[in-house]
Parts: C-alpha cells; sequence; structure tokens
C-alpha cells in the first residue's frame, strides 16, 4: 500500500535520516519503534503533509505524495500525541468539523457518520462532552475516531500510549486490534516496545534500520 524511497530529512546541516526505505502492507499493523528524538515522528508528520523532505519519494497505492509541501492532501490520517482535539467543542463537533468544512459533507451526514463511529469504539456515550470530561483512553478514541471521520487510507499514530494509564493503553490497544480485523492499515510511532509487540504485525526499529 505505501512505499518509502530513499527518503531524506535535514533541518540545516543536521541530517535526521537519509535514504530511509520502507513498506507498509495493506490491512498491516506496523510500529516504528525507538527512542525519542531520533526522527521517528518527523517521518510521518513528512507521510502526512505536514512535514517536507529533502529527498525520496513516498508512493501510496500507487501515487505519489508530496514530499516538498505544495499539497497536504495524502489521504493518511494522523493521531496526535497530544490528541489536538479543540478544547472548546464537543466531541461530536470535534469529529464533524473536517468533514463538513473540508469535505462539503452535509451537517446531517457528518453527525450520523459521526455517531457511527463512536458507537463502533465504545464512546456513543461521550458524543456530547467536552475533552476536559474524558479520560486520556477516552481523547484517544475520539482522536481516532475523528481520523477515521476523513476516510483516510492510513491511519499514523504519534506515541499513542504516551501519558496513559495501563487501562487506557489496553483500551487503545483493542482499537487498533479492531480497526485492524476491518482491514484498517495503521502506523504506529511509539516508544513503548511491549505496546507494539502486543498490537503489531511487524516491529521496526528505527534506530538500527535508519541510516544518519
Amino acid at each position: 500500500m505505501l512505499e518509502i524511497k530513499n527518503l531524506t530529512k535535514k533541518y540545516d546541516q543536521n541530517v535526521i535520516f537519509k535514504s530511509l526505505n520502507l513498506t507498509v502492507h495493506d490491512g498491516e499493523v506496523l510500529s516504528i519503534v525507538g527512542p525519542s528524538g531520533i526522527g521517528k515522528t518527523t517521518l510521518i508528520k513528512i507521510m502526512a503533509g505536514l512535514e517536507t523532505a529533502d529527498d525520496g519519494e513516498i508512493i501510496l497505492n500507487g501515487e505519489n505524495i508530496d514530499i516538498k509541501g505544495e499539497s497536504s492532501d495524502t489521504n493518511i490520517g494522523m493521531i496526535f500525541q497530544d490528541f489536538n482535539l479543540f478544547p472548546n467543542y464537543t466531541v461530536i463537533d470535534n469529529i464533524t468539523l473536517a468533514p463538513i468544512n473540508v469535505n462539503k459533507q452535509s451537517s446531517s451526514k457528518a453527525v450520523e457518520q459521526g455517531q457511527e463511529l463512536l458507537e463502533s469504539l465504545g464512546m456513543l456515550d461521550k458524543a456530547n462532552l467536552f475533552p476536559y470530561q474524558l479520560s486520556g483512553g477516552q481523547k484517544q478514541r475520539a482522536a481516532i475516531a475523528r481520523a477515521l471521520a476523513m476516510n483516510p487510507k492510513i491511519l499514523a499514530y504519534d506515541e499513542p500510549t504516551s501519558g496513559l494509564d495501563e487501562a487506557s493503553t489496553h483500551q487503545v490497544a483493542d482499537v487498533v486490534k479492531t480497526l485492524k480485523k476491518r482491514g484498517v492499515t495503521q502506523v504506529i510511532i511509539t516508544h513503548d516496545q511491549p505496546f507494539a509487540e502486543m498490537v503489531s504485525d511487524r516491529v521496526f526499529d528505527f534506530a538500527t534500520e535508519v541510516k544518519r
């Protein structure tokens, strides 16, 4: 589904990674592991169109993703480490905002889809709550529902268990496994090796596999 070929990223003269090659298969859960600060998050931000790269290619279903920043439409849904939920919007409003304003869905259709996503993630009863009223695990599931509402080809998570307690971590693991059963391709950035081994089909060790 996704091919990364000879991808290179630098900040001035500081090489974050170079000539990175990686393949993500359709329906796979791939975890990219390694310590903080070595470029894992930078990689998925490039995949999601939120960062540029200096050289290389990213190919999604046979089409090149723009790595130079001219377009941010990559069809990869990003789930941020700090969730990035709008604090003054309810859960359902957070989920429907982009489908209505970006995809031009009707409000009724967006709400219907949002409610279906929340129900599938065990969150329908939280639809009208605000982010501050949610636990960490619930915020993560709301963020996943928001990403899924844009019908991405791939879900990309940045440290999905960071700051979560053990119970919330298991909730997120259950969501990842549920989405895998539905055929959703998922890429997970994490330094949590046990979590990666719990949910992944394959683990990519960024520290040992990537050139600098």
